[in-house]
């Protein structure tokens, strides 16, 4: 498929196309014309990639994840990514549980409320976290 057909196929532009093959997500040859070509796998690849961004993985994170002949992915970064959900998860059902009470709280004033105040706190630590690395990757 050459570019165009990639692009209409997947509904990605071709310039995001050209970045990803910058990035070292996926691969051209140069045909007749100097078109990029892409091999028959391409709109699997594209899937995997809008997954994992999807899954809150960075681009620098999807070209580590796949292996060197790109038919594996990399197992210990998915668990690793699992992990960070999990407690985002965490994190996020702690504050959700924290809003619906404040919403309903009898308190006079939210800040009398010692629910509130706590959901307070976590959200000034969460404010001024360091970025998290994952397997030597930044964020």
């Amino acid at each position: 498929m050459d570019i165009a057909e990639v692009a209409k196929a997947s509904g990605l532009p071709s310039s995001t196309l050209r970045f990803y093959e910058e990035k070292g997500l996926i691969q051209s040859n140069r045909g007749s014309g100097l078109r990029r070509q892409y091999g028959g796998n391409i709109l699997e690849r594209l899937a995997l990639i809008s997954l994992g961004r999807n899954a809150g993985f960075s681009l620098d994170e999807i070209v580590a994840m796949f292996t060197l002949t790109g038919s594996e992915i990399n197992r210990a970064l998915l668990s690793a990514k699992a992990d960070e959900l999990d407690s985002k998860i965490k994190e996020l059902s702690a504050m959700r549980d924290g809003l619906r009470h404040a919403a309903e709280c009898k308190a006079p004033s939210h800040f009398e409320c010692p629910k509130f105040l706590r959901l307070l706190s976590i959200a000034g630590k969460n404010r001024f976290r360091q970025p998290r690395k994952l397997q030597g990757i930044e964020r």
